[in-house]
């Protein structure tokens, strides 16, 4: 399906079979398409790209679809791989974690750093850590296959 062109995110580059490769959701979702473009944000003078994942109901594009800075999008995959990279080693921790030291990372991004933690402030956390956990061992293949991918890209960009 044709990402639209009419709407206020301009695509420049586009995934328009995202519905066939979306995880586990592949071929039954209704993420139809990805999107680098000019932001539906941008004022006048001031241009900022964005990522959009593009959802269908079947009748019309949803306004459940997701638009994000580069820049977040990056920091959601930084978030992503330091999290993985503590679950690695989580089973040596009875509740998957240092209850005395929820927090993981910090990570130097412009001006601060970006604070990596468990939320301790989560009421259910020791269960929910467990299902994540749990989540994240069934999609190890899924999410291995794409961090393997997104790591050659890197290395061939000189990262």
């Amino acid at each position: 399906m044709k990402i639209p062109t009419t709407l206020k995110h301009k695509p420049v580059v586009v995934v328009e079979n995202y519905e066939k490769v979306d995880g586990r959701l592949a071929r039954n979702t209704d993420a139809q398409g990805l999107s680098l473009g000019l932001a539906q944000w941008n004022d006048r003078g001031k241009v900022d790209i964005s990522a959009k994942v593009w959802r269908y109901t079947g009748e019309k594009w949803s306004r459940q679809s997701e638009e994000l800075p580069l820049h977040r999008v990056l920091d959601l995959s930084i978030l992503i791989c330091r999290t993985l990279a503590h679950f690695q080693e989580a089973y040596r921790y009875e509740h998957l974690y240092d209850p005395k030291q929820p927090v993981l990372d910090r990570i130097a991004l412009q001006g601060d750093a970006m604070t990596v933690a468990v939320d301790v402030a989560n009421e259910k956390i020791n269960k929910d850590i467990q299902l994540f956990s749990q989540a994240l061992s069934d999609d190890d293949e899924m999410i291995s296959e794409r961090l393997s991918a997104l790591s050659k890209i890197l290395e061939d960009m000189g990262y």
